[in-house]
């Protein structure tokens, strides 16, 4: 998988590909059209999970829908070719390595509580239903904030963004055994913390 932002994008004539887990045959190569409909599809399926991954890690709204803003551009820029069958951990390691970039310059933080986290409404769920599991996030979320930065991060990768082991390894480096150990520690934290009726 490249994870290289800096690859120059080729274009030459090919069917389309979606965003899904297939990656596409590496003779195959995409249209002009057909780039843009995978960008677009991307920023549809990704853009609200990753500012909210963004946010986790910058603990600034703003500052998180910059670096995904940019993260989009470096996806314009990538040969969509190598990275389509991966495109979710790609986005998800370039966001964590921009935000980290950042975090670095502005030296900035603000409490959990204030970040507007953003969460797509699982299928089906009615407006009402939706507000109380928004609500029942936000006071699970606001617990985050008593774990090391490293727990709530892999914690948020795993739980709130659903990507599997593999796919965590991929945007941290940390081994799966190193995951795992992470996850239960953390996990058992929020256990001892987290009032009865948020556990279900």
């Amino acid at each position: 998988m490249s994870e290289n932002p800096d690859n120059s994008s080729k274009e030459t004539p090919a069917s389309s590909v979606d965003t899904g887990s297939s990656p596409v045959p590496i003779e195959l190569k995409l249209s002009p059209a057909d780039r843009v409909k995978f960008i677009e599809q991307a920023i549809t399926d990704h853009q609200s999970p990753l500012i909210g991954y963004a946010t986790s890690i910058l603990h600034d709204l703003d500052l998180a829908r910059d670096v995904v803003q940019d993260t989009f551009i470096r996806l314009c820029e990538q040969e969509i070719e190598k990275i389509s069958g991966n495109v979710k951990s790609w986005l998800f390691t370039v966001c964590r390595n921009r935000s980290l970039d950042v975090l670095r310059k502005e030296k900035r933080s603000q409490p959990l509580e204030e970040i507007r986290w953003q969460k797509v409404a699982g299928p089906g769920l009615q407006p009402d239903e939706k507000a109380q599991q928004d609500e029942r996030l936000n006071q699970v979320l606001g617990y985050l904030e008593h774990l090391t930065d490293r727990q709530r991060e892999i914690i948020i990768l795993k739980f709130q963004q659903g990507l599997s082991y593999h796919e965590i390894h991929r945007i941290t480096g940390l081994t799966t055994g190193n995951i795992g150990f992470i996850i239960h520690t953390g996990l058992k934290r929020l256990r001892e913390i987290i009032p009865d009726d948020l556990r279900s």
